[in-house]
């Protein structure tokens, strides 16, 4: 499986890096992992409704450009489908027997997702209600993909 990773920023913090290295690194096992770091749009703290939509748009463009049109696309939002890591698991062995080789995931910006990249994606997922930096998350998602491998070969990570 190929797997792409689509993040808005780039990871500065070391221990961040070095975790995701980490999972990056176990993953090699199981699948071809790519992480990509598109640009955020530079914008002042107090933005309003129309600032922070067009901040999304601008981000949302380079999100797009990165993804091709065989690629499965998940889109990281608080209002998806929040699997268990066992459901996650399942659903990633459903796309390899479906096919669906190609599988990217998106995390936004601190604002979020565009309303195009959401339209784009073939389903959205969430990792729980709460708010995380999109720096964090994408460390916990590179974790919950390898775990998903875990499970779905019956190792004894997830346990």
């Amino acid at each position: 499986m190929n797997i792409k990773i689509i993040t808005v920023g780039k990871l500065k913090e070391k221990y961040l890096v070095q975790g995701i290295n980490e999972y990056v690194k176990r993953l090699g096992a199981y699948a071809k992992l790519q992480l990509i770091e598109v640009p955020d749009e530079k914008a002042p703290e107090n933005l309003s409704e129309a600032e922070m939509l067009q901040v999304k748009e601008k981000e949302g463009q380079r999100i797009l450009a990165k993804i091709k049109d065989q690629e499965y696309v998940y889109a990281l939002a608080i209002e998806g489908k929040n699997p268990s890591s066992e459901e996650f698991a399942k659903q990633i062995d459903q796309l390899g027997i479906q096919g669906k080789s190609q599988v990217v995931f998106v995390i936004g910006g601190s604002l979020g997702l565009s309303e195009d990249v959401m339209k784009r994606s073939n389903v959205q997922i969430s990792f729980g209600k709460m708010t995380y930096p999109h720096q964090l998350m994408k460390l916990i998602l590179v974790e919950q993909i390898y775990r998903a491998f875990r499970i779905n070969t019956g190792g004894p990570y997830h346990k």
